[in-house]
This record gives structure tokens, sequence and C-alpha cells, in this order.
């Protein structure tokens, strides 16, 4: 795939300059990854702008217990700027960016994207913008684990996986949802057996069969 691709992805190419789209056409790298490969290991590394072409990314904290918590994820035109912190002054976030599906994206290097913010209004106002609705996502996240009770939580996680995956059917398993809510395993399984004996959802290895969408909407709420 040719790198002149990223016109398509990147929203703002139609308000760039010709320079400013040449030097992101001649430094930006095409890449792809499997599910379960990391692209991005916490803030000792700097490792560049990505732009996903195609697939899906999680981005993830690590607590000093070792328990995980799925801050946000990265779809098709997405852009992570936590994977180039070192370009915003004094924001220091350990955030770990994980393959969810097989996915095809672009590197643009931290040295060329922070050229180009000093010197672009477009693209400064751009980075202004993906770093609030960033920001939002995590504010969000915390007001969901400190004010809202676990069975909301998981009804919540649940309705949005199925609108993720367009599917009722969910292939996850109770391991990999307690990593994306921050919590135990015991803890998540105890619930969706509650769920489950409500009528909810049904339970299979691996698998989760959402039963009663609405009901659990209403639940979230």
């Amino acid at each position: 795939m040719n790198n002149m691709d990223i016109s398509k992805h990147l929203s703002i190419w139609p308000k760039l300059t010709k320079r400013e789209q040449e030097r992101l056409v001649e430094a930006a790298t095409f890449d792809t990854v499997k599910a379960g490969e990391h692209i991005h290991d916490g803030n000792k590394e700097c490792t560049g702008l990505i732009l996903v072409a195609s697939g899906q990314l999680r981005a993830y904290i690590i607590s000093e217990s070792g328990k995980e918590i799925t801050l946000y994820r990265l779809l098709e035109g997405d852009i992570c700027l936590f994977s180039a912190s070192c370009i915003i002054n004094n924001l220091k976030l350990d955030i770990m960016i994980k393959a969810e599906k097989d996915t095809s994206f672009w590197l643009i290097p931290t040295e060329t994207y922070k050229s180009l913010m000093d010197q672009s209004v477009t693209i400064s106002n751009y980075t202004n913008e993906i770093l609030a609705s960033r920001m939002s996502d995590i504010v969000y996240l915390m007001e969901q684990v400190m004010w809202h009770s676990f069975d909301q939580r998981l009804a919540s996680f649940l309705v949005n996986e199925s609108t993720l995956e367009n599917s009722e059917r969910l292939s996850i398993t109770h391991e990999e949802i307690a990593n994306h809510m921050g919590t135990a395993r015991e803890v998540v399984t105890r619930m969706l057996k509650y769920f489950q004996s409500e009528g909810l959802v049904s339970l299979s290895r691996g698998s989760i069969e959402i039963n009663d969408v609405s009901r659990l909407k209403a639940l979230a709420e």
C-alpha cells in the first residue's frame, strides 16, 4: 500500500498545504501488526504518532499491582498522540497500545509531526482537539469507576462491545473483560453469572450471548 493512501484516513488532509502533505507522505511509514502484538510500551519510548488504516487497537494502562484497564480503542482513521507523548510538554502517561485485531497503520515520526505542529495552525488545532477528546475519554472512565456500580459498568461494557463488534455474540473471555475494566476475573465471572440468572446473557466457553440488550442498556443508565 502506498503512503499516499494516508490522505484517505487523515481527516485534516484537505486543509493542509501541498508542502505539509508532501512532508507527511515522505516521513510516514506503513506497517501491519497481528492481533495480540504491542505497538507502544509506555512513555519510556516515543514511538511516533499512530494513524490507524484498518483494524483495532487498545490503549490501556497497568497498575503497580499488575491490573490492566482500557482507556480507549482506536479504529480506522483514529490517531494516537500518547504514543508520541514527548511532543507534548509535561505529559507523562505510561500508556500501552496493543492490537486487538490484525491492524494496519501509518507511523508518523515524532520529529516530523512536532515540526509541522509548530509551523501549522491547522495541525496545532487538530492536535489540541485530539488531546481534548482523549482526555475526555479518560475523565469519563474515571467517573465510571468512581461513581457507578460494577453491574452498571459491566452492562455498559457489554452494550458498547456489542456495538463495536456489530454482534450480540461476543467472542471474549472473562479474563479479557477483567483486563478492560481494571478488576479481577472472579468479579467479572460472578456478575456475568448473575446476569445469566436474570436472563440478560447466556454464557459459554470463550463467548457471551446478549439476550436482552434493552435491559442491559437500562441497567447501564
